[in-house]
């Protein structure tokens, strides 16, 4: 179980970032990766990794140099709904086995192309100046499809964060 102190000082740091009013989409990945790398020990999130065939995801994530999956992300108030119709995911999706896409304050797991879990930990607010978020005590998550599993592939996992355990 990950401790919600992890997601408190994760999103305290998103917070910090977006009151400043200069923030952008690349202000945020120092945060996020933190979070990414302590879910589990051993987890490497690698900001900019090289170019694949698919594409350029924003973030690998790796164990003992074996890939995980991929996080892809969007700056906070962009549509992940607009971004998950997007070329760029639709490449992504069809060539990436796990990828996460986010605007770090909702977290959407793509497994093999399909949505499998979201996960809001904040809302932006509304008309409240440079306060960021509406926090929930925890994070909101939405289950979207029986996962499909094959003897390849992992069981069934019960959060967001899970993915990162793969190879654990």
């Amino acid at each position: 179980m990950v401790d919600n102190a992890i997601f408190k000082d994760y999103l305290a740091k998103i917070e910090h970032a977006y009151k400043a009013g200069n923030a952008t989409e690349h202000t945020h990945r120092p945060a996020l990766k933190d979070l990414l790398e302590a879910f589990h020990p051993g987890i490497t999130a690698t900001n900019e990794p090289k170019r694949i065939k698919c594409g350029a995801p924003d973030y690998i994530i790796t164990r003992k140099d074996i890939p995980l999956g991929f996080v892809e992300t969007k700056d906070i108030g962009v549509s992940l709904d607009d971004a998950a119709k997007s070329e760029q995911l639709k490449r992504y999706r069809d060539g990436l086995a796990n990828l996460i896409l986010t605007d770090y304050l909702e977290f959407r797991w793509y497994v093999s192309g399909e949505l499998r879990l979201s996960a809001r930990l904040a809302k932006p607010q509304a008309n409240c100046g440079q306060r960021l978020m509406e926090r929930s005590s925890s994070p909101s998550c939405c289950r979207h499809s029986s996962p499909k599993t094959s003897p390849s592939s992992p069981a069934p996992r019960n959060s967001p964060h899970e993915w990162l355990r793969w190879h654990a």
